[in-house]
Order: structure tokens, then C-alpha cells, then sequence
């Protein structure tokens, strides 16, 4: 059995070398010219196979040329010059002369007299003037009185030329009142006195001192050689007995 199984290992029924020598030469040669057949008769057979596509197909076309340019705008049309209508200004003064306005008449020359006129006249005066022309312009009015001026400083106080004394109230006696009343008086250029007011008062004597101030008279108070009215303060006293 065993021989058997492995009769082939030891005894093998083909052997290496019962071949021929040419037989792989032989093998190799007829492959070749198979494979050559293969190869070489359908490249010699050159209007059996398709012809190539021409190399123009594979080159890329070539791009279109740019679009001519736009043609340039037709000239416009010139547009007519509008003339500007002249806006009328009511406050212009007009051009011509309104046809209510007459013609002046002629000028009579010297020597010639005017139908209307006065004897002594201008010519080209006014028809129906006044004989001996107009009478003359009336003076100017005289300037306004000067405001008084207060006793003091280069305003020397006027002396008293007049004086006189109070009459004493006899209610005020009776009440035995007495004292100082003090008045500020207005003198005019003249030197008497024009107005009188009381800046300290006692009222049962104030009117017996104004009306004695009233009657009072100054010499006139001159500035710049001008006489002038001033103002300055005077005291009347009132003094029981």
C-alpha cells in the first residue's frame, strides 16, 4: 500500500528530458510571429482603418473679433434763442410823455407882459401873483429861555435889593410856633423871583414865608456878561416877640 502511494515519487512515469530539444525554440518562434501578425498586418493595411479626425478639430476656434464701436451721437439741433419778455416796473418812469400833459406855453421875453400877471412881475412867474412880490420871510423865532443855572462855584449869589418881611400868621402865634423855614428860589434875569418851593417846612408858616419870598428882588446874575436865570436857596425866620 504504501508503495503504492508514493510508486510515482519513486519510480515517476514521466521524466524530465523525454522531450525534444526544439520544442521550446520551436514555441518561442511560432509566438512570435503570431504576435507579430497580430501587431504589423493591420498597420499595413492602411485604407481598411479609419482616418484620423483632422488636427484642426482639436484646435480651439478662435475668438470672434470685438464689436465695432457705437457711432457717435448726431450733432443736436440748435434750440432757438428765447427772447426774455421784459417785466414792466409800475414805479419806472414812463418813456413818452402821457397825452394828458399839454405842451408848455412860450416864455413872453422881457418887456412883454402875461394875460393875469402884476405890473413888476418875474417872467415865467406865476399868472395872479402879489404886487411887489411876496412879502419878506418873518424873523426867526427867538431861541428858547435858558434852564437856571445854580448858585456856586463861578455863579456868584445875586445881592438882595428888595427885601420883605413876612407877615406872621396869627393861628401860628397863638400855638406860640416859631422857626426856620427854608425855600429854594427860582430867579430870573431880571432878579425877581419867579418860583418858589419849600424844602423844609413848618406848616403854619410855609405859606406866610413863600408869599414874602415872592416879592423879594436880586440884582441879575450875569455869565459871560449875559444875564441868567439861577436857582438858590433862601431861609425865612420866623422868631415870637
Amino acid at each position: 500500500m504504501p508503495r503504492d502511494m508514493f510508486g510515482d515519487v519513486v519510480d515517476p512515469s514521466i521524466k524530465v528530458g523525454s522531450q525534444k530539444w526544439y520544442t521550446v525554440p520551436l514555441s518561442i518562434i511560432v509566438h512570435v510571429l503570431i504576435f507579430g501578425a497580430i501587431i504589423v498586418i493591420p498597420l499595413m493595411a492602411t485604407d481598411v482603418l479609419p482616418s484620423p479626425p483632422s488636427m484642426l478639430a482639436f484646435a480651439a476656434a478662435p475668438p470672434p473679433p470685438p464689436p465695432p464701436p457705437p457711432p457717435p451721437p448726431a450733432p443736436a439741433a440748435p434750440q432757438p434763442k428765447v427772447q426774455p419778455t421784459p417785466v414792466a416796473n409800475p414805479n419806472a418812469a414812463p418813456i413818452e410823455a402821457p397825452k394828458e400833459i399839454k405842451p408848455e406855453a412860450a416864455v413872453p421875453s422881457v418887456g412883454e407882459g402875461v394875460p393875469g400877471g402884476v405890473e413888476g412881475g418875474v417872467p415865467g412867474g406865476v399868472v395872479g401873483g402879489v404886487v411887489g412880490g411876496l412879502p419878506d420871510a418873518p424873523p426867526p423865532p427867538p431861541p428858547p429861555p435858558q434852564a437856571p443855572i445854580r448858585v456856586g462855584g463861578n455863579i456868584k449869589t445875586p445881592s438882595k435889593t428888595r427885601d420883605v418881611k413876612p407877615v406872621y400868621p396869627p393861628i401860628a402865634q397863638s400855638a406860640r410856633v416859631q422857626g426856620v423855614v427854608i425855600i429854594e428860589a427860582t430867579i430870573g434875569p431880571d432878579g425877581r423871583v419867579k418860583d418858589a418851593k419849600v424844602l423844609r417846612s413848618i406848616p403854619l408858616l410855609d405859606q406866610a414865608a413863600l408869599d414874602a419870598v415872592k416879592q423879594w428882588v436880586y440884582t441879575p446874575t450875569l455869565l459871560n456878561g449875559v444875564p441868567v436865570p439861577v436857582i438858590m436857596t433862601v431861609t425865612v425866620n420866623f422868631t415870637l416877640q
